[in-house]
């Protein structure tokens, strides 16, 4: 049971920094402002998230939820660690092709996990 709460808490805040979060920062803040806010936020979001999902691994009873919940827990790393910093040195070299083709399939890595995480709920 404990395992379904800390997925529940991780598709909570995927759905509320989606939905709230994030659309607010870029329309409050300078563009400045929140892409440093990002910067620093991101490696923080993807290693709780990543940690989270392997501690609801590690609770699952369920073969299935363990291997969603390691199978996201590794794509929150590849986010962390590999796409995160790609991301960034786009921006920061001004190469808005590279930067739009990574953000997308960052987005889409979320939407995946996202997905996943709450099918979850129906095993």
């Amino acid at each position: 049971m404990l395992s379904f709460y800390l997925i529940a808490g991780v598709v909570g805040i995927m759905l509320f920094f989606s939905i709230a979060v994030a659309p607010t920062i870029f329309k409050v803040l300078p563009q400045a402002w929140a892409g440093a806010y990002v910067r620093k936020f991101f490696p923080k979001y993807y290693l709780v998230l990543g940690l989270t999902c392997i501690v609801a691994a590690i609770a699952s009873d369920s073969t299935h939820v363990k291997f969603i919940a390691l199978a996201c827990a590794s794509l929150f790393a590849i986010s962390l660690w590999v796409l995160t910093p790609s991301i960034n040195l786009a921006t920061d070299e001004g190469n808005t092709q590279k930067f739009n083709i990574l953000h997308g399939l960052s987005v889409a890595i979320n939407l995946f996990i996202l997905i996943a995480l709450m099918y979850c709920f129906w095993l």
